[in-house]
Formats: C-alpha cells, structure tokens, sequence
C-alpha cells in the first residue's frame, strides 16, 4: 500500500507542479505568466488576469510541490481541488462532460485524486509521516472537498465581478 500511494502522490504532485510552473514561468511549453494572464483575462474574463493566473500557478505549483513530498497533503488537495473548481466553472462548463469536447472530465478526476489523498494521506513514504503528523481520514478529505468548492467559486465570482466592474467604468 505504502508503495502505491508512493507512486500517486509523486506522479500527481510532480504534474501539477509542471502544470504551475507552465503558467508562472513559462517551463514546459507553457506560456508564463504574460500569456496566462492574457488568456485569464480575455478569454475566461477574470479580473485583473494577472492575480488570477498567478493564484492558480501558485496553487497547482505549491500544491503539487506539496502532494509529491507527502508534506501537509490536504493542504496541497485543497489548492489544487480550488483550481480544478475554478478551471471546470471558467473552462469547461458548458462543453460537456468529456474532456475530447473540452469539458470537465479530467478536472473532476483530479478533484477525485486531491481528496481521495487528503483522506488516505501519503502513506509511510512521505514526509508527513517522518514528521510525525496525522494528517489523515474522512473530516480531512470532506475538509478539503468542502473548502476547494467555496475557494475556487468564490474566486471565479471575485473575478468575474472585477470584470464587470471594469466594463460599466468603460462605458461610463
């Protein structure tokens, strides 16, 4: 069991810490954070594009950082569940379930994987456990699911909102 919760939380820690690093520094392809910022702002209409890029970098980079290690792991679930409930509302909502059609599929499935670690914790092999820390069971996965939905739609809200504060100054 120990070796393969070993294998998840290393696999889905380091991909999501790409993932961030694709939107803070451009790594892997990715577009930093002018570029995300950009497509933030214009094409998922959060304002201002900037903090909304940099927040969902940072979550996916610290949190996937954090799910690799083993160390606070509903921490690092509940930033990434966040940015999957942010990613499904301003991305995919609306094109169906399954991600060929761009839809949410894959977001749900990492929500899935975020809390389902939050639960088990990183087992034996991780740092959570050589420090000592009992970060574990169902109060911390329901936790982690309860605040990533009211984070991540409480950011979209926040943004959504500056954009149209900024649209009725432009056409004042």
């Amino acid at each position: 069991m120990n070796f393969a919760l070993l294998v998840l939380h290393v696999v889905v820690g380091a991909y999501f810490a790409a993932h961030g690093a694709q939107k803070l520094f451009g790594s892997f392809g990715g577009h930093g954070l002018e570029g995300t910022s950009g497509f933030f702002e214009d094409t998922l209409g959060l304002r201002p594009g900037r903090f909304h890029a940099t927040a969902a970098g940072v979550n996916e980079f610290v949190g996937g950082i954090l799910i690799a290690l083993g160390l606070l792991v509903p921490l690092g679930a509940l930033l990434i569940v966040a940015t999957m409930v942010a990613a499904i509302q301003t991305a995919h909502l609306g094109k169906g379930a399954f991600s060929q059609d761009g839809g949410w599929e894959l977001n749900v499935v990492y929500i899935a994987i975020a809390v389902a670690l939050a639960g088990a914790g990183a087992g034996e092999w991780s740092l959570d456990y050589a420090l000592g820390l009992d970060l574990t069971g169902t109060g911390w996965a329901v936790g982690v699911l309860a605040a990533g939905l009211v984070g991540g739609l409480a950011t979209v809200a926040i943004g959504r909102a500056g954009a149209g504060d900024r649209a009725s100054q432009a056409s004042a």
